[in-house]
């Protein structure tokens, strides 16, 4: 089996946190909108769940090495922001559990490949 190319890696990559924004925005629509507690975890949890993608995104069109990687630890850091808010949800007793512990598997798959990525990097 052929090993995939970067292109192919990122291009994966992006459709994949592109599917987790959108089934976070999903989940984040049926959170109640009445309840003070939902009102800022749904607008943190959007902001940095979106965030994710938004930095994957700039960093795939960095003009740098060193760009690339701040873009990473950018996505990073908001992988690991959103699945603080997904916790916070869960623990709180607010939406439905088996769905914010599929969105947590996913986020934390895609934060470790982020994480791998940055320190692959740091080698080379």
């Amino acid at each position: 089996m052929q090993a995939k190319s970067n292109k192919e890696f990122s291009v994966e990559l992006k459709k994949r946190i592109y599917r987790f924004i959108l089934n976070l925005i999903k989940f984040i629509d049926v959170l109640p909108k009445n309840d003070p507690l939902c009102r800022v975890v749904i607008d943190q949890m959007l902001r940095s769940g979106t965030s994710v993608g938004a930095n994957y995104v700039e960093a795939i069109a960095a003009s740098s090495k060193r760009e690339f990687a701040n873009f990473l630890r950018y996505s990073l850091k908001s992988c690991n922001e959103t699945k603080f808010w997904l916790a916070i949800t869960r623990d709180t007793g607010r939406g439905n559990v088996n769905k914010i512990n599929n969105l947590l598997s996913e986020i934390t798959e895609i934060s470790n490949i982020l994480a791998t990525s940055i320190r692959t990097m740091k080698r080379n």
